[in-house]
């Protein structure tokens, strides 16, 4: 039995928590803090739960029960750790943490059930995009706003429609992928391997046609995420930015600035399309996606070279016959739809 199949300590309130209240409520993330109630993100907002109290020996238990000897000692020295948590089937995201009160966990809802991305709305040019055979496909937003869902349904739409093999490198691996027409490897930094970087590199000698990078976070990534889409791999890889400029400077500024003008060249002929998403308040209840497309069509390619990223603006909000929308006439369609809580009304 796998540590993260170990069955939960029954005198654990910790677990109970998880267990019991997402029947109750649809809860994205459970807030932890020594000494404090738990706290629950429903919908977007934080709700205190104040006959929930934890303390610092239920947290303790989890780290030790969680981590393990090794990996709980370099929590104590490090001060924070990335790790993922089985409940009776349930998976959730796990992140421990030191404050000045004592320790934190937060733990993240992870839906097991792979999306099928006609029934989250992705706009049209992602749907096209993905029977490219190259280049880089990049979905960017702030944390919790879908980019993992929305990249595990692309997958999924590969999976079902071609023969490919797949790699994922993930920090946890959220949806499990079952294989249908393709052959997919899923690896999960910390345990499958050391970095998204060690990881990466070793991919490129696996014989991949689809790679799947849960965080592109540094010059080494970004650079071999790169080089794999330029030489014949269709590449996914997220962000946390906020809109397709942000997103093309964000790589650029990754490299040194005397490489800067050849990362240009890499990322205009690489790049094949930025979809941005925000999750807002549906009327209804719950919450309904919204997204910004930059398709990279030859003009996009041309002002990435020419340095001139502030027009890309310009050619996304008259580039609709190319599936290109901006975040704010996304935003604007929903409104009159009245699908949207606005907030100031």
């Amino acid at each position: 039995m796998s540590e993260a199949e170990k069955p939960a300590p029954i005198d654990n309130p910790v677990y109970r928590y998880l267990d019991e209240l997402p029947k109750e409520y649809r809860i994205s993330d459970f807030h932890m803090r020594s000494g404090s109630p738990l706290a629950i993100r429903v919908n977007g907002e934080i709700n205190v739960m104040q006959d929930c109290p934890i303390t610092h020996d239920m947290l303790d238990g989890v780290f030790r029960h969680e981590l393990g000897d090794e990996l709980y000692e370099i929590f104590d020295e490090k001060k924070d750790v990335d790790f993922a948590i089985t409940v009776n089937g349930a998976r959730f995201r796990a992140n421990g943490y030191h404050t000045l009160n004592g320790w934190g966990l937060i733990c993240r809802t992870i839906v097991t059930e792979v999306p099928n991305i006609d029934q989250l709305g992705l706009p049209p040019a992602v749907h096209t995009v993905l029977g490219e055979k190259k280049g880089l496909v990049l979905v960017t937003g702030p944390t919790g706003s879908g980019k993992s869902t929305s990249l595990a349904s692309m997958i999924n739409k590969i999976n079902r429609e071609r023969a490919e093999h797949i790699i994922t490198i993930e920090d946890p691996v959220e949806f499990v992928h079952s294989e249908i027409r393709s052959i997919i490897s899923q690896r999960e930094v910390g345990r499958d391997t050391v970095s998204f970087a060690s990881a990466l590199k070793g991919a490129l000698r696996e014989d991949p046609d689809i790679l799947l990078l849960g965080e592109m976070r540094d010059y080494e990534t970004i650079s071999l995420a790169l080089t794999a889409a330029e030489t014949g791999h269709l590449v996914f890889g997220t962000l946390h930015t906020s809109g397709a400029a942000e997103t093309i400077n964000r790589i650029i500024d990754a490299f040194p600035a005397e490489e800067q003008p050849q990362a240009r060249s890499m990322v205009a002929s690489s790049l094949q399309l930025v979809m941005t998403q925000q999750l807002l308040k549906r009327k209804s209840g719950g919450r309904i996606g919204a997204f910004e497309v930059m398709v990279c069509v030859p003009a996009v390619k041309n002002l990435i070279r020419e340095d001139k990223i502030p027009q890309i603006a310009t050619v996304m909000q008259t580039g609709a016959q190319f599936g290109m929308i901006t975040m704010e006439k996304y935003v604007d369609e929903l409104e009159k739809q009245g699908l949207i809580v606005i907030e100031d009304e």
